[in-house]
């Protein structure tokens, strides 16, 4: 028997329920111990013979005690009852219950308390899986390898961080199961060398250290907790936390003055991607402060864009909802002689405001009497004064070195009837005065914009503290921009109007309608953007990049078709006339997945004109005389014995060759596509145009004098492609699967709807703006991806047909989306 004597303090441990190994170990940290003794002695009747779990979690609520300084003993002893009641049940839940009590003193809100620590918290089987969904569709998640970072990264998110880990694994496992099919064996891999083997291994993350999203890294990682934006008095912070929850509220705020383009890509991604991963609410907002340049078909089209890219507006609101409650601040900010009216003209007010000197001076009227300029608002709103006879304009610093503090305009005189409002306001507020109060209005937790809004935030914060608002925190990231394109409306516009293109969603441009046409998938662009990440640097992105990332999202989803561009009959005199054989083909060959099809094989078929040459050579592997080819998914190959040729022109029109069906063949080098001649299965799919898109620009950063710049030939049309006969059911299924989907998200957006527009003219979520022709995608084998163009008349692919394959009066036509990857090994 050891005489060794057991310390005090392990008799103390183990007498609240610690195992003596337990209570050894926790004597090793003399803070929390001497914290643990503390909270034992001051409680000996509720801390005795405790089970071994909750002795556990004591223990480790004075782990946490120990590398705090500003908990209290009113704050441990509410944390500690919390425990012995047994709402706070692991050690997740003391460390938040630590931080909150060292950032909200007492007296503690219990509800809020214990939401923020996840007590009671639960969440239904479908609300989980719809939180899985939106997660894999905003991150643009494309398939099982994903799978051990978005477990990870959910249990991350503020929505999930109390679910049950299980249970979210097991959800993640099903909606995987449900949108990329059986997860398929892995296979065995060839052994790597060893320095590339290491290489990878480093590279990799692992499954203690989950990739996250790009909402929690960065810029975006970095934004302020809802509430931790400073107020000029905190009943403005309260009010705010109140009407929010303390969820993330934000707003995507275009102005309905043109198309969105690429870049305004990343801004929907940003704000209903960052409010969507934070558990919050993103608004759509329409900035119509300017009647004379709003259209209703930028307002129909935005909601459009905006849903395509997969993201459901929480809200749709206008900055016109507010006039009367801007006019109101208005007057305030007027009564406050923080505001005047002023008479001065256009180029005065420049020269007031520094343009041409550099340095400010104060406007005539800037001192004018409150009452007067109260006076004069009147009459600027009842019509007395023509479009820039009289502005409001802000009183405040010209001493301030940023010129956003230079006394900016807050209201203006304008002429035009408003879309929404009609005659009623003769007066608008402008950008300046508008944006920070209804952000202000609508309890905006981050207001998020572009780095060309940074000096715009000191005006920002003034009005809003002026007024003595809720102030919500603005911050900057870099914007989108693709070198080798245009983005200014202005721009756009003109090659529009000259017919250098052929609309505002001709293809070539950059505008989300025009790669919608195009065919460029949403998912691919919401990939491209959180590929980049988001800081606060430009994004300047040259098109191939861009192109790169769509073709890597198309490489994995679109099915695979035989497709032959310009077709070379060849006959096969070995095999009878009316030789047919129905060959099945996977429509990809990794993705099982996604089906296949059945294509007719005879004697009668089509190769690719450039899979022929006339001589042969060591270093070329496709056919020529003499020369043995294989046919994609046919059952043999194929040698050519001769070929003939046009007469007049030399060129060749037909090859004669035989189907290497009797004994052992030597497999070839060589795999070609083709299309068969079989009239009774509709083969081969006729294409009226196939349309490649090439660069519009000759140069990468497109000059000012972008007329000088367009290329030539930017615009190649096919008219002799054919494609299988693969392409009806495909075409079917695709538009079929594209309008159930678009049905079940349209009437989730309608049920979970909050918005006040439901009898006016205001844009509404709808299915038809989910389902366009460019749903249907392939890949044409060996020849590039392609997409089904809107200008197609396709009678079979309407709603609720019945028949199958091309009918009188149809015209196909197809758009390049983008080219496959270069071969260095094709020759």
């Amino acid at each position: 028997m050891s005489n060794q004597t057991v310390d005090p303090l392990v008799t103390l441990f183990t007498s609240m329920g610690l195992t003596k190994a337990k209570a050894s170990e926790a004597i090793k940290a003399p803070k929390s111990a001497a914290i643990l003794k503390e909270i034992i002695q001051s409680h000996p009747d509720a801390l005795t013979s405790l089970d071994e779990k909750q002795a556990t979690l004591v223990y480790s609520f004075s782990v946490a005690l120990s590398k705090s300084s500003s908990v209290d003993t009113q704050g441990r002893d509410y944390i500690l009852s919390n425990i012995l009641n047994a709402d706070l049940k692991s050690v997740d839940q003391i460390s938040a219950a630590v931080k909150y009590v060292e950032s909200h003193p007492p007296p503690i809100d219990d509800a809020d308390f214990k939401k923020e620590c996840g007590v009671g918290f639960s969440i239904s089987p479908e609300d989980l899986y719809a939180q899985v969904v939106s997660y894999a569709t905003e991150n643009a998640i494309a398939g099982w390898a994903s799978l051990g970072s978005v477990v990870g990264s959910l249990k991350g998110t503020p929505a999930l961080r109390w679910a049950n880990p299980l249970e979210v694994k097991k959800t993640v496992d099903q909606v995987f199961l449900d949108k990329f099919g059986p997860k398929e064996a892995s296979k065995p891999k060839a052994k790597e060398p060893k320095a590339a083997a290491q290489s990878k291994k480093e590279d990799a993350p692992t499954a203690a250290t989950p990739k996250r999203s790009v909402f929690e890294e960065g810029f975006l990682g970095q934004l302020h907790k809802p509430g931790e934006n400073p107020q000029i008095h905190p009943r403005l912070r309260e009010a705010h936390l109140a009407a929010t929850g303390g969820q993330v509220w934000t707003r995507f705020p275009p102005e309905p003055n043109g198309y969105l383009h690429i870049g305004h890509s990343k801004a929907i991604f940003v704000n209903f991607g960052y409010a969507a991963h934070n558990g919050g609410k993103c608004y759509l907002r329409y900035d119509d402060t300017n009647p004379e340049k709003e259209e209703a078909r930028y307002f129909e089209s935005i909601l459009e864009m905006v849903r395509w890219l997969g993201f459901e507006p929480w809200k749709i609101t206008y900055s016109s909802d507010y006039f009367t409650e801007l006019y109101e601040l208005a007057v305030e900010l007027i009564k406050r002689d923080k505001a005047y009216v002023c008479h001065c003209t256009q180029e005065e007010i420049k020269v007031d405001r520094g343009e041409k000197r550099g340095q400010p001076r104060a406007c005539v009227h800037r001192n004018r009497p409150v009452e007067e300029s109260l006076a004069e608002f009147e009459k600027m709103k009842n019509g007395h004064y023509r479009p820039k006879e009289a502005n409001l304009r802000m009183k405040q610093d010209l001493n301030d070195g940023n010129p956003q503090m230079w006394d900016l305009t807050a209201y203006r005189v304008l002429d035009s009837p408003h879309h929404r409002t009609g005659d009623k306001w003769k007066i608008y507020p402008t950008y300046d005065f508008t944006h920070c109060l209804v952000d202000s209005m609508e309890n905006i937790s981050h207001s998020l914009c572009t780095t060309e809004f940074i000096a715009s935030r000191q005006s920002y914060d003034w009005l809003c503290d002026a007024l003595e608002v809720y102030k919500p925190r603005q911050s900057e990231y870099g914007r989108l921009n693709l070198e080798g394109s245009i983005m200014s409306k202005r721009k756009i516009l003109a090659l529009v109007e000259e017919k250098y293109v052929d609309g505002w969603d001709d293809p070539r441009l950059y505008t989300l309608i025009a790669l919608r046409r195009r065919g460029v998938p949403p998912g691919a662009i919401v990939s491209f953007v959180s590929s980049l990440g988001v800081s606060t640097a430009a994004s300047n992105i040259e098109i191939a990049r861009f192109e790169h990332s769509v073709r890597q999202y198309l490489e994995g989803s679109a099915p695979r078709l035989l497709m032959v561009m310009k077709p070379l009959k060849v006959t096969i005199e070995n095999l009878p006339e009316d030789y047919c054989l129905m060959v099945e083909k996977p429509l990809h060959p990794k993705v099982p997945e996604l089906g296949t099809s059945t294509i007719p094989f005879t004697r009668t078929i089509y190769i690719e004109a450039d899979d022929f040459r006339t001589e042969d050579s060591k270093d070329y592997f496709r056919l020529a005389p003499g020369k043995t080819v294989g046919l994609f998914q046919a059952p043999y190959p194929i040698t050519c014995t001769s070929f003939k040729t046009d007469p007049t022109t030399g060129e060749v029109v037909e090859l004669f060759c035989k189907l290497e069906n009797e004994g052992p063949t030597k497999k070839p080098k060589a795999f070609i596509q083709w299309v068969a001649e079989h009239a009774e299965s509709g083969s081969p799919v006729r294409i009226d145009e196939t349309r490649i898109f090439n660069p519009l620009f000759k140069s990468e950063r497109v000059p000012s004098d972008f007329r000088s710049d367009i290329a030539p030939n930017s615009l190649e049309i096919v008219k002799t492609a054919i494609v299988e006969t693969g392409f009806w059911s495909l075409a079917k299924s695709s538009l079929e699967v594209a309008r159930k989907d678009a049905k079940v998200r349209t009437d989730k957006a309608a049920k979970e709807s909050e918005g006040d527009h439901k009898d006016d003219d205001t844009p509404h979520a709808t299915s038809e703006q989910l389902v366009g022709k460019e749903c249907v995608r392939f890949q044409g084998l060996r020849v590039a991806y392609f997409a089904l163009d809107k200008d197609s008349r396709v009678a079979s692919l309407e709603e609720g047909s019945a028949v199958n394959g091309r009918q009188q009066g149809d015209f196909l036509v197809l758009n390049r989306i983008v080219s496959l990857k270069e071969d260095s090994g094709k020759s």
